[in-house]
């Protein structure tokens, strides 16, 4: 299982575990495929940002 903070880990309709900005104080993850990757760099120290198919924003923490 992977954590999510190397960009070329993830590519569009993978299925991943996101944190959402509203849920960064409680840690709640939310499931989902990768439409879009918004981060630049090839890596993140808080998971790679990426946008949802459902339209959901989040950082990656799990590559299950």
């Amino acid at each position: 299982m992977k954590d999510g903070t190397v960009k070329s880990d993830i590519q569009p309709g993978l299925r991943v575990m996101v944190v959402l900005k509203e849920d960064q104080g409680t840690g709640k993850l939310t499931e989902g495929v990768v439409k879009d990757i918004l981060t630049n760099s090839s890596r993140h120290p808080r998971g790679i940002k990426v946008r949802l198919e459902s339209g959901l924003v989040g950082r990656v923490r799990r590559i299950p």
